[in-house]
């Protein structure tokens, strides 16, 4: 049983009710007010995928005002991101208590102050300390929206549109952020690129209250702070162990702290079997439809961000783009993201979601294997199909995975749920990036060893093996036809960091499509919508 403060098929104006979860043949439709709240549901996650993305086009000009240390500098860009994924579980059970929109509410106004401090920021410090604000309250907003859609939409149509809707609200803010990013800095100082976030957390401030539902678990205990810290603790190391593993040379520093994370995590599942209400319920864990889907959307986020860490970089470094260029050439990704994850609801009415995921799959498959063909001569074109494909056929796996972990989920548990779901996703890209970029650095190097053989200085080459900026900037230095030999050198080794890390995508997503196409429908899936 679940608290709700308003009646489903009454008015707008708020009641005391308590809902049973409602079986999928019996469940009621949702309102007019239900859709005009997915809209304000949808503006937190669009704002939070922009942060992500508007930053980056900020560096160069907050760097030259605030003069941070190249340690500073990696703490303003990755403090958001380590703090999102370490709050996600604490979060989403902490919704669970004390309601869920209570705690959106909450996060939006932490998200809204912290984005004035970090607009008007004067240290780096000062920087650091707002972009964490940042990240607690962004860990608000994904478990506490997708939450909310399982308790404002019970019929499984109607959810599956929501949960579409939902996905890809990030899918446009990651398509926005940098054009409206790349606006503000043409004509206002880097901070602007912060003030963007704060009349929509105000707009949802101002209508949340209004217009989305109430839902709590009346049963919940206290929230256990050992738990939150184990989580918490266990997270950031895996995290941060992982992007140190990608960025170094030296990966074992970065390997300790994977081993410490897990190690926490493993203490975190122990606690949990032992307190009679705990941070995180493991019994999701036992429906395989839960499992299955969090694994397959985990993998799925494990190859998108996996891959696309490099296209920015080829595009900027390879082509010749400038930021704004490499963002604008990268929006179709997105658009592809926003159209199938809004089509899906409607595909899977006629067709068994098993069979949708697999063609998205297969499809998301050959969009790696394009990709896998770009060269330095093949132009754009080949690079955007093969990204508007995979982007195509991740969207409906996306959709309906979150859509069986959130329905597979009792009502009272889907802030767990959503918390674990969005964790799994970090937790994915995260590995993704590491895993494959420490493939495509390896292969970067070994290739950029037999420059020295091509006359041209061994110093200049043992500095350019480390990332193509370095060899573009010392190619630069050289005479004309040694800078170009290994300018040249460099782009078509980092070329085939790009093709080796695609092709091992591609070969991931249609390992999964296979598995997915031979397990029989009532073990893939206990999507309402599915055929019998």
């Amino acid at each position: 049983m679940e608290v709700n403060d308003r009646d489903m098929d009454g008015p707008l104006g708020p009641s005391e009710t308590v809902l049973a979860a409602a079986s999928p043949r019996g469940a009621p439709k949702a309102t007019r007010r239900d859709w005009i709240g997915l809209g304000v549901i949808a503006l937190p996650c669009l704002l939070y995928s922009m942060d992500l993305t508007v930053l980056n086009l900020a560096v160069p000009a907050l760097s030259a005002d605030l003069r941070p240390s190249s340690t500073e500098l990696l703490w303003i860009i990755d403090i958001y991101g380590f703090l999102v994924a370490g709050s996600l579980i604490t979060m989403g059970t902490l919704g669970d208590r004390i309601g869920r929109r209570r705690l959106l509410l909450i996060g939006a106004v932490a998200f809204g102050v912290g984005s004035v401090v970090a607009a008007f920021s004067t240290t780096a410090l000062m920087l650091i300390a707002s972009r964490a604000l940042l990240g607690i309250a962004g860990a608000t907003l994904a478990p506490s929206t997708l939450s909310l859609i399982r308790n404002m939409f019970h019929d499984p149509a109607q959810r599956t549109v929501a949960i579409g809707v939902w996905i890809s609200s990030y899918s446009a803010g990651a398509a926005i952020g940098p054009l409206i990013g790349g606006v503000l800095l043409e004509h206002f100082w880097w901070g602007s690129v912060f003030l963007i976030s704060v009349p929509v957390m105000l707009l949802l401030i101002v209508l949340g209250p209004v217009l989305l539902p109430e839902f709590r678990d009346p049963g919940a205990g206290r929230l256990d702070l050992i738990s939150a810290a184990l989580s918490l603790g266990g997270v950031l190391s895996v995290i941060y162990g992982l992007k140190r593993v990608a960025e170094t040379a030296r990966p074992w520093p970065g390997i300790l702290f994977v081993i410490v994370g897990v190690g926490t995590a493993v203490v975190f599942v122990r606690r949990q079997h032992a307190l009679p209400h705990p941070l995180l319920d493991l019994g999701l864990f036992r429906s395989r439809a839960f499992t299955a889907a969090l694994a397959t959307y985990s993998l799925g986020t494990f190859v998108a961000f996996g891959v696309y860490v490099f296209i920015g970089q080829y595009l900027q470094l390879v082509v010749g783009l400038s930021p704004l260029q490499a963002g604008l050439w990268t929006a179709p990704f997105a658009l592809a993201f926003i159209v199938g994850s809004l089509v899906t609801p409607a595909i899977v009415r006629r067709v068994s979601p098993r069979w949708v995921m697999t063609a998205g799959l297969s499809l998301a498959a050959v969009g790696f294997g394009v990709i896998a063909l770009v060269d330095s001569t093949s132009g754009l074109a080949l690079l955007v199909t093969g990204l508007v494909a995979y982007s195509l056929g991740l969207a409906p796996v996306f959709t309906l995975s979150n859509d069986v972990v959130i329905g597979c989920a009792p009502p009272e548990r889907a802030g767990a749920a959503a918390a674990l779901s969005e964790t799994g996703s970090e937790l994915g890209g995260a590995l993704g990036i590491a895993l494959l970029g420490s493939l495509g650095t390896a292969l970067y190097r070994d290739r950029m060893s037999d420059a020295v053989h091509a006359g041209i200085p061994a110093h200049a080459v043992e500095a350019a093996r480390d990332t193509l900026g370095a060899a573009l900037a010392i190619g630069r230095q050289l005479s004309d036809r040694l800078g170009a030999e290994l300018i040249a050198r460099a782009q078509e080794a980092f070329i085939g960091s790009l093709r080796l890390s695609a092709v091992v995508s591609a070969v991931i997503v249609a390992g999964i499509a296979l598995a997915t196409a031979l397990v029989p429908d009532a073990d893939t899936s206990s999507h309402p919508n599915a055929h019998p």
